[in-house]
């Protein structure tokens, strides 16, 4: 009975899977990562009290930032999920404000 137990629990769960785990953390690092870029770049324009050029040059910088602190925390949060449900959550958090920005007449 012990050894029906240990293989089912070993070969069936695919939360504890190392390479499943490594997997979502790289497509969560390149996607959602480039996600929260986009987003960053997107609420800078809108927020940074600079003339528009300046505005748009320094967010599309500082979005190279965000990209590789972005890469860095995929592959430091605890768990893959976790890992999504932040970046996902801040570039949603992110967009949302600079979308209701520019629909209540902030700066362009």
């Amino acid at each position: 009975m012990s050894n029906a137990i240990s293989s089912k629990s070993a070969a069936g769960n695919w939360r504890t899977s190392p390479v499943l785990a490594t997997t979502s953390r790289i497509i969560a690092a390149i996607f959602a990562g480039y996600g929260l870029a986009y987003a960053s770049t997107m609420f800078l324009t809108v927020y940074l009290p600079l003339v528009r050029s300046d505005r748009v040059v320094f967010a599309s910088l500082a979005s190279f930032i965000v990209y590789v602190a972005a890469i860095v925390y995929a592959f430091a949060a605890r768990s893959a999920s976790r890992a999504w449900l932040v970046l996902v959550g801040l570039s949603l958090v992110l967009a949302a404000a600079a979308l209701v920005a520019g629909d209540f007449g902030a700066r362009r």
